[in-house]
């Protein structure tokens, strides 16, 4: 069962054994508080789209506070068959509109709930062999597609910064698309001490950098991995790149090297997931 963070020193712990974006570059329900520098606030306070709307009504690490939607929406869940924990509020659709942030794709439907546990390294990463370490992502859309390639790849669990990473809300979740709910986050105050966490824990950890000493296809990796990626456009930082075991690139063909964050990550993890 998640637990809360606590800051127990990792000697006290259990042993377990960007914009343009460089392609090898690049991170309960028992009174859970908000994350620090994540809390849901203002109009991002509302979860909304079909899937991150379902995925968090489906997780029992949420309580759900207040259900939305319209006559639409009512009627595509009741075409599914879709049973709520929760009565809905029905609303017409520029009602909801005013709700959300400007632009919002809320497709008919958004939710108010309480937020995702706090953990620390050590709950997060208990139980996979692939963790995802972003350091100072900050667009809610490329962390939240992250998320998902997290999710459809087998990544348990994501380890990012307190500060400079985007709140755990609405943007976010509509791109994880459920991911958000289905791995394990765990947002720290020192990712240098979180990297030694994860040695700690069996990890080895790999760095995604433009100047990777190999590609990630040519990597003998051990049975676990956390695959660390930088900021948008700036990749990893200094103390980062040498807080990880190796650095790698992912291949790349002719004079085009770059990928955004998010598509970087979705090639490694699936690197990854191909090994098995």
């Amino acid at each position: 069962m998640s637990r809360r963070k606590q800051h127990t020193p990792p000697r006290n712990r259990p042993h377990d054994g960007g914009g343009g974006h460089p392609a090898q570059a690049g991170r309960g329900r028992q009174g859970g508080k908000p994350h620090k520098g994540g809390s849901h606030t203002g109009n991002d306070s509302y979860l909304y789209g079909f899937h991150a709307v379902l995925a968090a009504l489906a997780n029992p690490e949420r309580d759900p506070e207040r259900l939305i939607m319209t006559r639409n929406a009512e009627a595509e869940l009741t075409r599914q068959a879709q049973r709520l924990p929760i009565q809905p509020e029905i609303m017409d659709g520029e009602a909801l509109s005013a709700l959300l942030p400007a632009g919002a794709v809320h497709q008919g439907i958004a939710l108010k709930a309480s937020p995702l546990p706090d953990l620390d390294v050590y709950d997060a990463c208990e139980g996979t062999n692939r963790v995802v370490v972003l350091d100072q992502v900050t667009d809610p859309h490329n962390f939240g597609a992250i998320l998902r390639s997290a999710a459809v790849f087998g990544a348990g669990a994501l380890v990012t910064t307190e500060r400079n990473s985007p709140a755990l809300g609405g943007a976010l979740a509509k791109a994880a698309s459920g991911g958000l709910e289905k791995v394990k986050i765990a947002r720290i105050a020192n990712l240098a001490r979180a990297l030694e966490e994860l040695k700690e824990l069996g990890f080895e950890v790999i760095g995604l950098d433009g100047e990777g000493e190999m590609s990630l296809p040519e990597m003998k990796l051990s049975p676990k991995v956390a695959l660390v990626l930088g900021a948008e456009g700036a990749g990893l930082r200094r103390l980062t790149r040498e807080h990880c075991d190796l650095l790698a690139r992912l291949p790349a063909a002719g004079d085009m090297k770059s990928l955004n964050v998010s598509n970087a990550a979705a090639v490694a993890l699936y690197e990854l997931f191909r090994r098995g």
